[in-house]
């Protein structure tokens, strides 16, 4: 018990300090990457740290899986040179029976990161693109999904727009019982318009089922309300506009997701998207431990073996691989041509399989 508390903690505090190695580095790049955003816009100094300090959050938790591969590189290529692997060999233990602690500390770190880190990278995100949408000036086009239905923001250079939808198809397109209130440059309300079934074209909303009250100009708005069966309302909104205003699934905290997707599925939208991501967000325990598991592989042997650098170069190839296959599958599972399960989860546990072949075919016991 001694022996794994003593690995255990060993590679806690070398995950630790080679993911604050790469924050430090991803800070002053977010830095740099600031200045270049918000050059000319009168941005203060303290202004563009909190901007990076706001980002710096979400690129770290993207590379997680390689700090734990480099982390367990640094352990074994360490345990290796001061010869303690040769001791754990010579006191009648299998090597591999070392991995439980690091393999332990990995499934650790993964539950943190998804039930504690996550929330709070989704958060800070959501606030660096609420600070940097108020530097930048400029508004856009919004849309959130409630129980109530679809609500969405249009501006356009002549107005502003707030709809709402109780029901829409798959990409936001058609849109059923849908209210649009019009504002003026004031703020003021200008239009409020019932249509029974609203379709995106290009450039215009085409209505039917229609009724439109005056809300300025008139003391009685119900009385000068007009019936029609068709109009078209002009619009600066495209299809790809409205998919993107739903956000990217990192945006929402993992206890907060469930929720999300069951609304936004109750609206009429697909939430093949978000269910990819929560699942690949689950699974991330089980990358971690792939991720340990490959570089043990390589580096679980004396260094008078020789070959240490190839081999370390093997492992940190093979994790870049695993870390980009797992993006690669993940856009099959978004399009729907992978089940998301299968998308999600088969690459962590076949790399996983991977790792213990190469584990049990290079233990000498």
């Amino acid at each position: 018990m001694t022996l794994y508390l003593y690995i255990g903690r060993k590679f806690l505090k070398i995950f630790l300090g080679v993911f604050a190695g790469f924050y430090g580095i991803a800070f002053l790049l977010d830095i740099v990457e600031q200045v270049r955003q918000f050059s000319g816009t009168g941005v203060s100094i303290a202004e563009i740290l909190h901007l990076a300090l706001l980002k710096t959050p979400e690129a770290m938790y993207a590379i997680l899986p390689l700090v734990m591969i480099l982390a367990t590189l640094a352990l074994f290529l360490g345990l290796a040179r001061s010869s303690e692997l040769v001791v754990i060999r010579a006191s009648g233990r299998s090597a591999i029976r070392s991995l439980a602690s690091p393999v332990i500390v990995a499934l650790f770190i993964g539950v943190v990161s998804v039930a504690a880190y996550n929330p709070i990278v989704a958060t800070t995100k959501q606030q660096y693109e609420k600070v940097a949408q108020s530097h930048r000036q400029t508004q856009q086009n919004t849309m959130s999904v409630s129980s109530e239905g679809l609500w969405l923001r249009q501006v356009s250079e002549t107005q502003q727009s707030v709809v709402r939808a109780s029901e829409a198809n798959l990409d936001g397109t058609e849109l059923w019982n849908t209210t649009f209130i019009n504002f003026d440059d004031d703020g003021d309300p200008v239009v409020r318009i019932e249509a029974a079934h609203a379709k995106l074209m290009d450039g215009y909303w085409e209505l039917y089922g229609i009724k439109k009250w005056p809300l300025q100009g008139t003391n009685n708005p119900e009385r000068d309300a007009e019936l029609l069966e068709r109009m078209d309302l002009q619009t600066d909104l495209t299809r790809d506009q409205i998919r993107d205003s739903f956000g990217t699934p990192n945006a929402i905290s993992i206890w907060e997701l469930p929720a999300f997707i069951d609304t936004l599925e109750r609206a009429g939208f697909s939430a093949l998207k978000h269910r990819v991501w929560l699942n690949r967000e689950l699974a991330m325990p089980i990358m971690f431990v792939a991720m340990v598991l490959i570089g043990a592989g390589f580096t679980m042997r004396h260094t008078r073996f020789g070959r240490t650098g190839t081999m370390v170069l093997f492992s940190i190839l093979l994790g870049f691989s695993l870390f980009f296959i797992r993006d690669f599958v993940q856009i099959f599972g978004e399009n729907g041509q992978v089940p998301v399960l299968l998308a999600t989860w088969s690459p962590p546990v076949v790399a996983i399989s991977i790792a213990v072949a190469i584990l049990l075919h290079m233990e000498d016991g």
